[in-house]
Order: structure tokens, then C-alpha cells, then sequence
């Protein structure tokens, strides 16, 4: 069942019946930094406009705090420090992070690159740490001071949380919540096999209720596979090769005349690929894991490249700023 009926798309009521499905609706992050969650009496509609005002209002909130706090030394959370930093270089940031080392699944290069950018950047660097999330009082932009575990004392105007994704696997929970793993790092992500196809847990056995449901991406835990959008783009690929040979085998198995064949396919196998990464530490600096090499890139552009997004998805012709707020 959907929101509502799309009949400029061909679906004229909210009931959308399908042969196979592809669950790939991603994860969100946690607050103050998602953009999904309710402000006040705002919610978020999921226009471009909207996400353009949602922008504007973090870059205030972040301008006017005298001082920042990111919690999580991931992807994201070095992106965020290291972003304020150059931007703010006169105001103070912090990096708080759970590990003894960042982005712990890459080469120990990276970390040690991303650790020399920030000490240029001036940003304050705790690892081994953990915040004890009761301290977190006070309202974005009013100093207070943030605990840790350990009882270290951090004093912050603005509190980011870079503490992880949530797989957005709610569906699952009513309808096959047998699926879903339920406690440790993975929570929250679908069970699936090699060919990517949904699949349940009961005493330890792991079966396929459903072949026609795939699962790909930031929902689907996926042997190792890093958040990354090459990594879904690649399961995509894979879980639509495998619904192509299922139809295939659906309509091999019956002849013109109706006689039933025994027909069967095999399906593709996912495995993840060696991790890789390209992170910014800063407005115009970059670190990168590509195929076991570890470099730096210093002439990044301030945009990251958006327009090229916009080429690559069928936009021929040459993008302005103006359109990146249309």
C-alpha cells in the first residue's frame, strides 16, 4: 500500500501489486542530523526545496554554536569535523570516537592521514571514549558540558551525533520479522543469501519464504559489504540479473502445450568486493582507499562534483548553480 495513487505514473490507486520486489529503502540517520525527522510542526515531504531549507537551517544551527561536538569517528562524522573546521577555523571542534582507531575496516593508513588532516585543522581528537548520551541536556546552541564514560568533560554548544545508520527495515517487522536480526552491531538488517533473496531464521536454520523478495544495500546484511552506494548499485545490478533468470525459469518450466518441464536456475552469487572509500577532511581535501592504495587528492572541488550526478543520470545539458536549488 503507498502514501497515495501516482496515476501520472500508471498506478491509479494506492495499491501497487508486484511478481518480484527489490527492498532497497536505505537507512537514516540519527538526529539532530536526519533529515526525516520532525521539527516542531515541520515534517519533511521529501522535496528538493524542502531539503534545500533543511540545509540552510543545519548550516545556521552550526554557524551560531560557539563550539561542536561530533560524536562518531566514521565517514561521516570526520566529514562533518573536518567540514566546520575549515569553514569555522576560528571555533572550536571536537571528534569524539567509541574506537582506538578511524574507519577501523580500512588500511590503518587512512587513520593515520585523516588523524594528520585534523591536527592541521585544529581539531581536538578523543578516541577510546564513549558519550554518556544522559548529558546531553541542553538545546542546540547553549553551552553545556557533555560526559563521557570514562567521566571526561567536554564543553560543546552544538552536539552531532555521527553515531551510525538505521537500516529503514520496518516493514519487515510485522510481515516476516523473522528476518530481521535483532541485537549486536548488525540490528535492524535483513537476513539474505548469496543471490540476495530475503530470508528467515528459526533454531538456526535459514530458509527462503519468499524467492521473488530481494533485498539490497544499507537494509540487507549483505557478508560484509560496506554502506556505500557502488556497493548498492552492484547488488542492485545482481538482484535484477536474478529476478531475469527466475522469469526465465518461471516461463521455461511450462511448453507451448502446457506440459510442465523440470527446469531449474542457478543464481548469481554476491560477494563483496575490497573495501573502498573516499573521504573529504576538509572543503578541498581528500583521503581514499581504491583497490589496497591508500592517497590523498588536495584539489577537490567546494561542490564535490554535484553537477556530474546530474550528467550521469541523463541531464545533458549544462548545470548552474540556480539549478542546483530549482
Amino acid at each position: 500500500m503507498l502514501s497515495r495513487a501516482f496515476p501520472e505514473q500508471g498506478i491509479p490507486d494506492a495499491k501497487l501489486d508486484f511478481d518480484y520486489l527489490v527492498y532497497a529503502l536505505g537507512s537514516h540517520l540519527p538526529q539532530p542530523i536526519d533529515l526525516w525527522a520532525k521539527e516542531g510542526s515541520a515534517i519533511y515531504g521529501g522535496t528538493k526545496s524542502e531539503g534545500v531549507d533543511w540545509m540552510k537551517r543545519a548550516q545556521t544551527r552550526i554557524e551560531q554554536a560557539p563550539s561542536v561536538l561530533v560524536v562518531g569517528g566514521g565517514a561521516l562524522g570526520i566529514q562533518y569535523a573536518t567540514d566546520i573546521a575549515t569553514a569555522y577555523p576560528d571555533k572550536p571542534v571536537t571528534l569524539l570516537h567509541s574506537r582506538d582507531r578511524l574507519l577501523p575496516r580500512f588500511d590503518e593508513r587512512m587513520h593515520t592521514k585523516i588523524r594528520s588532516a585534523m591536527s592541521d585543522l585544529g581539531i581536538n581528537v578523543i578516541l577510546g571514549d564513549r558519550v554518556d548520551l544522559s548529558s546531553i541536556t541542553a538545546a542546540g546552541g547553549q553551552e553545556q558540558k557533555v560526559r563521557t564514560l570514562s567521566g571526561r568533560e567536554i564543553q560543546a554548544g552544538l552536539v552531532l551525533l555521527c553515531t551510525g545508520q538505521q537500516p529503514n527495515t520496518e516493514l519487515f517487522r510485522d510481515m516476516l520479522p523473522s528476518s530481521l536480526i535483532n541485537d549486536g552491531p548488525k540490528k535492524g538488517l535483513l537476513r539474505v543469501n548469496r543471490a540476495l533473496q530475503v530470508q528467515t531464521e528459526q533454531d538456526g536454520d535459514l530458509t527462503v519464504p519468499y524467492p521473488h523478495i530481494f533485498a539490497v544495500g544499507d537494509t540487507a546484511d549483505a557478508f560484509g559489504a560496506i554502506n556505500a552506494g557502488h556497493n548498492a548499485a552492484r547488488q542492485g545490478d545482481l538482484a535484477a540479473n536474478n529476478i531475469l533468470r527466475l522469469i526465465r525459469q518461471a516461463e521455461s518450466q511450462t511448453s507451448v502445450q502446457g506440459v510442465q518441464k523440470d527446469s531449474t536456475c542457478e543464481l548469481e552469487s554476491y560477494s563483496p568486493g575490497p573495501p573502498g572509500i573516499k573521504v573529504t577532511v576538509g572543503l578541498t581535501r581528500a583521503v581514499y582507499q581504491r583497490n589496497g592504495n591508500v592517497g590523498d587528492k588536495h584539489d577537490d572541488p567546494l561542490d564535490g562534483n554535484a553537477a556530474y550526478m546530474w550528467k550521469n543520470f541523463g541531464h545533458q545539458e549544462p548545470v548552474g548553480e540556480e539549478d542546483m536549488y530549482a
